[in-house]
């Protein structure tokens, strides 16, 4: 296959593609084993859903109704471009018999709309509004794992994790804050065989990117004059959006630029190098070196010295987090909280405050006992493995989905993985 993200090759029989993958899908299940022609981005979706303690027989739990989703959908950065995303896909839905849906960062879909009796048949496997279709929730799907792998993906029939939705084939692409490149969720088109074709993966790609352009549109013109902003929450390497400019930092500079906000005193060189660097052996002209650098791509005037220190207030999406915990606002602080602060730095200092940030949001959502709230953070990719919150959500939201994952995560810490037919997947 020249393309490993399309799911369907020109020429290739989808009949006997479905009954391959039929085969090595029960294999998967029982042996832990993928198969050829599974492709990777599939059988690496698999993986996952299995440990996430999905089972094939499973179904979509829906979490929201009524009101409760109606005001979460009104406030859904997505609810302003869905008067475009109907205009591009409404017809093609309609025409093809096919379904368009709009899903959260977290796989829930919000909206799912189309062909009359095709939405009767997805209703049967809860392909609804408010249903959550996280990879870490219903296994293998196009939103979900298109969100979960942050890219344009299809899945065609029994590529699907879960049985249920074998007989369906879809396509979805993520869609991103044009400011930060945060993904606010994902669009997909959901149908029968002929969905698995090149160009319906192109289409949900055009459509995102369109949505992507006109959430552009539709935010507020910064003046020059405004306060610089760093985003640094769930990336490796932080954006700082100052002067007109969006730049990407190097991790290293990430690291010194989250620090310096947090001190607008400034900090001297040999405070910067316990804060960033655990081998004592790093010397101050290396440090010097970066800052220097770092002085040439901010541009002149941001970055002064003795100590350093930023000469303009610096908004960060952490300490948007922080105002909000300490104010009580549980609701906007995990609004705002998109994942890990840069996950991948071993910076002392930024540890610490990346340990701090996540304990302090988490025991907030524990004591709010808030489902939706709870839900979110379990199945982000930071909290499915969160011991403590599938607790607490397991308390107030028993659904045999978070029952089952629950059970999974203690029997990891109990023992190796028993789930049958998977203790030796890879």
């Amino acid at each position: 296959m020249t393309d490993p993200w399309v799911a369907l090759e020109p020429g290739a029989d989808p009949a006997e593609r479905t009954r391959t993958l039929r085969r090595a899908h029960e294999r998967f299940t029982e042996a832990g084993t993928v198969p050829r022609p599974v492709r990777d981005v599939v059988a690496d979706s698999w993986r996952r859903s299995a440990r996430a303690g999905v089972g094939p027989d499973g179904t979509a739990s829906v979490e929201l109704t009524d009101g409760d989703l109606g005001a979460y959908r009104a406030e859904h950065p997505l609810a302003r471009v869905m008067p475009l995303v109907r205009e591009l896909m409404g017809t093609f839905a309609a025409d093809g018999e096919h379904l368009l849906a709009v899903c959260d960062a977290h796989g829930r879909l919000l909206w799912v709309e189309g062909h009359p009796a095709t939405r009767r048949r997805a209703d049967g496997m809860n392909f609804v509004p408010g249903a959550r279709w996280s990879e870490t929730a219903v296994g293998t799907n196009a939103p979900g794992t298109a969100v979960a792998v942050d890219r344009p993906v299809q899945v065609f029939t029994a590529e699907h994790f879960i049985r249920q939705v074998q007989p369906w084939t879809c396509a979805a692409a993520p869609v991103h804050d044009p400011r930060t490149g945060r993904v606010l969720g994902a669009v997909d088109i959901t149908g029968g065989d002929g969905l698995a074709h090149p160009h319906s993966l192109g289409f949900v790609q055009a459509v995102a990117r369109a949505a992507e352009s006109q959430l552009a549109l539709l935010a507020p013109e910064r003046p020059s004059a405004d306060t610089p902003e760093l985003t640094a929450l769930g990336r490796d390497e932080a954006l700082l959006a100052a002067d007109g400019r969006r730049i990407r930092l190097s991790r290293r500079h990430s690291e010194i630029l989250v620090l310096l906000t947090r001190h607008p005193e400034g900090l001297t060189g040999d405070e910067l190098l316990c804060a960033l660097y655990e081998d004592e052996s790093v010397t101050p002209v290396t440090l010097r070196a970066e800052l220097a650098r770092l002085r040439r791509i901010l541009g002149p005037g941001l970055l002064a010295s003795r100590p350093y220190r930023l000469t303009v207030p610096v908004e960060s999406d952490v300490a948007v987090v922080e105002r909000r915990l300490e104010t009580g606002a549980v609701t906007g602080a995990a609004a705002a909280y998109a994942g890990p602060l840069l996950p991948g730095s071993q910076a002392p200092a930024v540890v610490r405050l990346r340990h701090r940030l996540a304990d302090g949001l988490r025991t907030a959502l524990i004591a709010r006992r808030d489902p939706d709230l709870l839900a979110d953070w379990a199945h982000a990719p930071w909290g499915e493995d969160d011991l403590e919150v599938w607790h607490a959500l397991a308390a107030v939201r028993p659904t045999a989905p978070v029952r089952s994952r629950l059970a999974a995560l203690e029997a990891e810490l109990a023992a190796p993985p028993t789930w049958p037919g998977l203790a030796g997947y890879r």
